[in-house]
């Protein structure tokens, strides 16, 4: 029985300068890879529909399902610093707009084929990097990190040519809108100040209502897409994630992340970390990825500016103080996260001191960051390693003065015995760590093992275990032991690629 997918298109109904109306390419045997159970149900689509015939034809772009209105979007960016005035859906095709649980969200085709933006590439998409989105986006997901979703992948019974021929395949991507900021960019470098306009009040109607009754509509929307990225940034390094590629164009307006290109998690905490095989001046280093976000939002800013004000210097003060606001706002969500992976629930005026000194002594030490965040989350942790066990003795004392204060308060309130209520405090503590620190990440040798037996021996079973394991983070699961480890010690650096 076909699907009705409840299509509800709204920016296709934008100018026609903001986007090409263009269909999928058609491929030759489409085959479904996985789908995604539990976000089908969330979008209120029919399993056994999208698993037919037909269904893995619409997610391969074989069939294009009624109501839908495939389009590529355009848009520019700042790449690597250097602008470049045209980019845009080179190779991915949104069908359209559906309204679920969570509200609207983009249904877009990656590797469906070449769009007017392709800049003669081919316009598809090699297994490889379709896994790793896969597996990357459907982890920061689990790990409660905002992230475009991955509904499904399907290989095409096509070849693609990269360095050498490659399997391609195609991944579902579903995102709160793919609106970034290199969109605004590219109508304010065309001078198009009334599609700036028309972007804004859009964004403003599908992200940020609450900004239409701002005094200044215009700088509210500023000022929440300030606030949505240092939230989300600040997430990624509470994390230990790199995203790899934080160019202009791969920066969501709606605070998600987006584009999973050379990503990945680091194992041994290190500030100057890089992975991608192309960001050889260290540009988008785990340390400067808070850098280039601020950066970034000021480019975003630059074409709000006309929009801010009538005066250009007023305009720009309010600019100014809205980029400014992001340090703050990244450091209190930074400086909140980490606290909770310690287990402490109020702001202390040590704290900074304190997680500041531990990651000092994590770097010193060459230590794995999600294994030692995972093992301070245990009752009675004990390291062979006096610097450490000075470190976890602070932290204890800290954590001591916090439930003193939070067991006079309760015994005040509940005429509690102060026992009872300090071990109450202890099991809570110890409950947060065990939902900020997860016990498994995607482990690059475990996603390079899961890609490398798929594109290679056509083995999809290490990227199912992956996935699956992958989906519940903060709990050990019986027999998923390996993935909780680092990887052994190598002296060869690990790259990653953007895979287009």
């Amino acid at each position: 029985m076909r699907q009705n997918i409840p299509f509800n298109n709204s920016y296709s109904k934008l100018p026609e300068r903001f986007f090409s109306h263009v269909s999928p390419t058609p491929v030759n045997a489409p085959k479904l890879i996985k789908l995604n159970v539990p976000l089908t149900q969330e979008l209120g689509l029919c399993e056994s529909w999208l698993t037919s015939d037909e269904g893995v034809a619409m997610l391969a772009g074989n069939f294009i399902p009624q109501g839908a209105q495939p389009l590529a979007a355009v848009y520019a960016g700042h790449q690597f610093g250097y602008f470049s005035p045209q980019l845009g859906d080179g190779r991915a095709v949104l069908l359209g707009e559906i309204i679920g649980k969570n509200g609207r969200l983009d249904v877009q085709l990656k590797g469906a084929g070449p769009t007017p933006y392709s800049r003669q590439g081919d316009g598809r998409a090699a297994l490889g990097p379709v896994l790793r989105e896969y597996i990357m986006s459907e982890a920061m997901f689990a790990l409660g990190v905002p992230t475009t979703r991955a509904l499904a992948c399907v290989t095409t019974g096509e070849g693609v040519i990269r360095n050498e021929i490659l399997p391609g395949a195609i991944i579902t991507r579903i995102a709160a809108s793919h609106i970034r900021i290199g969109t605004f960019q590219y109508f304010a470098a065309c001078s198009d100040q009334d599609a700036v306009k028309i972007l804004a009040d859009y964004v403003i109607k599908r992200h940020y209502p609450d900004a239409a009754n701002a005094p200044n509509p215009y700088a509210a929307l500023l000022i929440s897409v300030v606030e949505k990225q240092a939230e989300l940034v600040a997430k990624w390094q509470n994390i230990g994630f790199i995203h790899g590629v934080m160019n202009t164009d791969n920066m969501s307006v709606s605070g998600e992340t987006i584009d999973y290109g050379p990503c990945a998690f680091m194992d041994v905490y290190d500030p100057e970390t890089v992975f991608s095989s192309i960001d050889s001046n260290g540009r988008y280093a785990y340390s400067n990825q808070p850098k280039v976000a601020q950066w970034n939002l000021a480019r975003f800013a630059e074409t709000l500016m006309p929009l801010l004000a009538r005066s250009e210097a007023e305009a720009l003060s309010i600019a100014q103080s809205a980029i400014d606001s992001f340090n703050t706002l990244f450091e209190n969500a930074f400086f909140n996260g980490m606290r909770s992976k310690l287990g402490l629930f109020t702001t202390d005026q040590d704290d900074e001191a304190l997680i500041k000194d531990l990651l000092a002594l994590l770097q010193h030490k060459k230590l794995d960051y999600t294994v030692f965040f995972y093992k301070i989350s245990d009752f009675n942790v004990y390291f062979d390693d006096e610097d450490l066990n000075t470190w976890v003795r602070r932290l204890t004392e800290r954590a001591a003065r916090e439930s003193q204060s939070q067991s006079r308060h309760r015994q005040g309130l509940h005429k509690e015995g102060l026992h009872s209520q300090s071990s109450q405090n202890i099991a809570e503590r110890f409950s947060l760590m065990k939902r900020s620190n997860p016990a498994y990440i995607p482990r690059n040798h475990l996603v390079e093992e899961a890609i490398k037996a798929a594109v290679r021996h056509n083995n999809y079973t290490p990227f199912q275990n992956l996935t699956n394991v992958l989906s519940n983070p903060y709990q050990r699961q019986e027999g998923y032991e390996k993935y909780a480890l680092p990887p052994e010690t190598s002296t060869e650096k690990y790259y990653t690629f953007c895979g287009t």
